[in-house]
């Protein structure tokens, strides 16, 4: 198995969305600044304030172009801090940035940004989608030009103060400390699945409410809460020989894992580790193809270690089976 390649050492970038727009490769990743604040699971010791866009035509070798900062959190009315994951989505010649970002109480929201080249400049709108929460976009256009948003992630990514898409009373809404245990299932329970939305055709709202993401077991049963391979967050789609593959993180256990289906709501079922646990908490990833090969984009905090946990960006090859399985890829 091939060894990974640390894709661009000069800046600390994470949650890496790669997408193949006009024959080459645009990494759209989140950026790393710190804060100076102490490590806390609310993510407020990363500053994260604006998004670049990285670009190559060879990814295991070869010059990695950075494009510069595309979007800053003070070009975004209704967003005061934490830039956290973005996707973007071409669609009738144009490129959407679906972005997250806290809105001036501490909530979460999901935001587009437009622009006419896939290096942007990304022109945001005025407002969040309507009926949009926590974090991690991910933007998947299926064959039949249908756009979909996979979203969602827990603790700091406020996913359990929702129920029904809606904010739970409980919910400390406007605090930093997004962790609320009450509001978790625990041992056998139904693990908190992701969401997802089909877009509208302009792709600027939801044009349905988000619906669960379930990921259920060889009998078709959900994944429990304390089972190492439930979602927690990290969404990630993509479609290979007719089939959904459904990827995300395992948060607290560490894991790129997924799931596959036959459309894009699933269920999909659960089946396999994509990545084994890296050095750093957060495992976030992207899988692409491109120029006949499939790759596994992700972070690590190497080589910041446990000095500031400032992520770097990683590409490694994925081995896929005849079958359609991912072959594990094992850490370093």
């Amino acid at each position: 198995m091939a060894k990974a390649r640390y894709l661009f050492p000069k800046d600390y970038m994470a949650d890496p969305s790669a997408n193949v727009f006009n024959g080459r490769l645009y990494v759209y990743p989140s950026h790393d600044w710190d804060s100076g604040e102490c490590f806390d699971d609310d993510g407020g010791h990363f500053q994260m304030r604006d998004y670049h866009v990285l670009s190559m035509d060879n990814v295991m070798e070869g010059e990695v172009t950075d494009h510069g900062v595309i979007l800053d959190v003070d070009q975004v009315p209704w967003a005061e801090k934490q830039m956290w994951d973005n996707d973007v989505v071409e669609k009738d010649g144009r490129y959407y940035l679906i972005f997250s970002a806290k809105d001036y109480t501490g909530v979460f929201h999901l935001g587009v940004a437009v622009a006419e080249k896939p290096e942007g400049p990304f022109i945001p709108q005025p407002a969040p989608i309507i009926g949009s929460y926590s974090i991690d976009p991910c933007v998947f256009k299926d064959d039949d030009g249908r756009v979909y948003v996979y979203f969602g992630g827990i603790w700091g990514g406020q996913l359990q103060w929702y129920r029904d898409n809606k904010l739970k009373p409980a919910a400390s809404v406007g605090q930093e400390a997004g962790f609320r245990p009450t509001l978790l299932p625990e041992g056998k329970e139904d693990a908190l699945p992701s969401r997802v939305a089909l877009m509208s055709d302009d792709v600027l709202q939801f044009a349905e409410a988000p619906k669960a993401v379930l990921v259920v077991d060889a009998d078709g049963k959900p994944l429990t809460a304390d089972d190492p391979h439930r979602f927690f967050e990290a969404s990630w789609m993509h479609k290979m020989n007719g089939k959904y593959y459904f990827s995300y993180s395992t948060g607290d256990t560490h894991l790129l894992c997924y799931a596959v289906g036959d459309n894009p709501y699933g269920p999909f079922t659960y089946q396999g580790v994509i990545l084994e646990p890296v050095v750093g908490w957060t495992t976030h990833h992207s899988i692409v193809e491109y120029k006949g090969q499939w790759y596994l984009f992700h972070h690590d905090c190497v080589p910041s270690n446990d000095i500031t946990w400032l992520r770097s960006l990683k590409v490694v090859p994925l081995e896929v089976t005849a079958d359609g399985r991912i072959l594990t890829v094992k850490s370093e």
